[in-house]
């Protein structure tokens, strides 16, 4: 039900900038191969989620029984964004590692003083989203780009998005997010 072009949209997202980034000869050891561990468990989701919607739309008398349990059950505010979340692809969250609830989710489209966030986002790099005016980018302004912006959202200090808009790190250290960045935008060049 809809989820399938938006699954398939955010594969190609998440496999081009990949691609993208070997091809131009910046890609960390291991980021291509990282894309199976990303995308594996969320195929197998779409797929049990897939099987579930069929299941629903039959005509025998228990799916019909669980299909009007599932209709009452989205009254509930949080089972229905729960619902809403796991067909749109939107709550998928990769295992990058970190406490913050941000790290590993795509990060929603923002308005900025600059414009939207996806919109700044179309050039395929990356885009460290900087709340606090003082952490630097220096040595991958060839790949990430850098926004100040205070416009309080997200609720964090700073984020570096991948490509895909994947927040990849989340604080307000700069010898941290030096520590990152590599991992996803390989060494700084001088």
């Amino acid at each position: 039900m809809g989820r399938g072009s938006t699954s398939a949209s955010r594969t190609r997202s998440t496999l081009g900038w990949k691609l993208a980034a070997e091809v131009n000869g910046w890609a960390p050891e291991g980021l291509l191969d990282s894309y199976h561990t990303e995308r594996h468990p969320v195929a197998a989701d779409v797929l049990d989620t897939t099987r579930a919607q069929v299941e629903l739309q039959s005509l025998d008398p228990g799916a019909q029984a669980v299909r009007r349990l599932v209709a009452e059950l989205m009254d509930f505010e949080d089972v229905n964004r729960y619902l809403i979340e796991k067909i749109t692809a939107i709550g998928i969250r990769y295992d990058f590692g970190g406490d913050h609830p941000l790290v590993g989710r795509r990060l929603r489209d923002l308005e900025l003083k600059q414009g939207r966030l996806y919109e700044l986002m179309r050039g395929g790099r990356g885009l460290l989203l900087d709340q606090t005016g003082r952490l630097t980018v220096a040595g991958w302004a060839d790949r990430v780009d850098h926004v100040i912006d205070n416009n309080e959202k997200p609720d964090a200090p700073a984020v570096l998005l991948r490509p895909d808009g994947h927040v990849a790190w989340v604080g307000q250290d700069q010898q941290d997010l030096l520590s990152h960045l590599p991992k996803w935008f390989s060494a700084a060049v001088n």
